[in-house]
């Protein structure tokens, strides 16, 4: 199933049902779509908290992929990770239904709004979030569609009464092209998704297209070398006005202090404000200026802008701390492309202070293993002490002959200290059994491996119960 460049939306949805709903992007706009009065079905493949959330929402969610759960539906949503093959999307083509790809429910749940569309290739997440909760702090009732939970909402998208519409820009299959937002928020350009785009000349034309693509405003990174470049290419545009600490940005961070809370002074326009958040990193810090940058542009002055994105607590899987345990504490982060395993290293570096970093990475899609192991290899030996490396994650994919975890490993430096451990309880047992008071276990995957903080928080419980048992 793939993103069409326009194209007329269906004028009215009376029952859609999502192929897929649990992903990424699609379980936001089955719950927009729901909140406007859509009858709402989906289907996913396994149970997951996405689903329990869905149901908690009033959403009928079947598990498995069968031709009997379409029900009545006149429209069907799959995205890009969808299979021309899979039953119900073949079932939606014979009856003859409405069947649209994600891009396109989402162009119609924000039909008639002004859309404030965040894109990069790291970052875009939690800036998302960023905006949506600043948006709200600002008293402006917008709605939202991001790719994860916003952590003091607990949700990843509501509908909102407002004209403004915030959404994370999903540029892996070019399918941001379709949204033409008034202002855009471009975090970085880096090298991924080179399974769909091939090289990097693809990957600045698409982000290129979609700079152009706004209606008023342009907003980049003035740190990042991709951002960069795509300024060049967009120099003959006057809405371009960038960020960050470089002197030449146009919302310069004068100062930046990431832990414990990250806080961050700027300056534009001869105006000066700070920016506190109530996360830590030199990332969100970086991350909360180009949202300030954002909202200045859609018309708030500086210190409005400064003080709604002041307080940001986070997104779900975005460095999310999950409780301390003897002294150990626990986090958990999507981090699965080197930039942005480098940026979740630099955090947790930050807050462990003289504490030692264990992480447990489990590998994301077996091209992006294929295309960047000597790079994962090369960020886990600078920001981490240990690595507990799993098997891949393939997600939408199908294996690659000759493409595992071990290609990662062949890439670590000598003397870097590692395990390999597909077992997800000894892999849980070795963590804890390495873990000292002070030390930081930070899980590390955009797949399912989240799903094992539980585990680990009880195998942690255990071992310090066993270390104090009377003998």
């Amino acid at each position: 199933m793939k993103p069409l460049p326009g194209g007329d939306l269906p004028e009215k949805i009376s029952r859609a049902h999502f192929i897929g709903i649990a992903g990424s992007g699609m379980s936001g706009i089955a719950r927009v779509m729901a909140e406007q009065g859509v009858i709402v079905t989906g289907s996913d493949r396994s149970d997951s908290e996405v689903v329990a959330s869905l149901r908690e929402a009033g959403i009928t969610v079947f598990i498995g992929h069968d031709t009997d759960h379409l029900g009545e539906a006149d429209t069907v949503v799959a995205s890009s990770a969808v299979r021309e093959s899979n039953p119900e999307l073949v079932e939606a083509y014979s009856r003859g239904l409405s069947v649209i790809h994600r891009s396109s429910a989402l162009r119609w749940v924000m039909r008639g709004k002004t859309i404030l569309a965040v894109a990069g290739s790291h970052g875009k997440t939690t800036s998302t979030a960023m905006l949506s909760s600043a948006l709200h702090r600002a008293g402006i009732d917008a709605g939202f569609v991001n790719g994860g939970v916003v952590s003091q909402w607990g949700v990843s998208a509501r509908s909102g009464e407002a004209d403004l519409f915030a959404i994370e820009a999903d540029e892996s299959d070019r399918s941001f092209l379709t949204y033409h937002p008034s202002t855009v928020l471009i975090t970085n350009v880096a090298p991924d998704h080179l399974d769909f785009y091939g090289g990097m000349d693809a990957i600045y034309e698409a982000f290129e297209a979609f700079a152009r693509s706004a209606t008023h405003g342009v907003v980049l990174c003035a740190d990042d070398e991709g951002t960069r470049e795509l300024a060049t290419r967009l120099s003959d545009l006057s809405s371009v006005k960038t960020y960050g600490f470089s002197l030449e940005a146009d919302f310069h961070i004068v100062s930046v202090d990431p832990a414990p809370v990250a806080r961050a002074q700027i300056v534009y326009a001869g105006e000066q404000a700070e920016i506190v958040l109530a996360v830590p990193g030199r990332l969100n810090a970086l991350n909360a200026v180009g949202v300030a940058g954002m909202l200045v542009d859609a018309g708030l002055s500086l210190a409005e802008a400064a003080d709604a994105v002041g307080g940001f607590s986070g997104a779900d899987r975005r460095f999310q701390f999950h409780g301390e345990i003897g002294g150990v504490r626990f986090f958990d982060d999507h981090a699965h492309h080197p930039t942005e395993v480098a940026a979740a290293l630099e955090t947790a570096r930050a807050v462990v202070g003289t504490g030692r970093v264990i992480t447990m990475f489990q590998p994301h899609l077996f091209s992006r293993t294929q295309y960047m192991a000597a790079e994962l290899a090369a960020a886990f030996a600078a920001g981490s002490d240990h690595t507990i490396f799993l098997d891949i994650f393939g997600s939408r994919e199908d294996p690659i002959e000759g493409v595992t975890t071990d290609l990662i490993l062949q890439k670590v430096p000598p003397g870097y200290s590692f395990d390999y451990e597909p077992d997800w309880t000894r892999a849980c047992e070795r963590a804890v059994a390495l873990a000292q008071p002070g030390d930081i276990v930070l899980t590390m995957s955009t797949g399912d491996l989240y799903q094992i903080v539980p585990q680990l928080l009880a195998t942690k419980r255990a071992w310090d119960e066993s270390q104090h048992a009377t003998p």
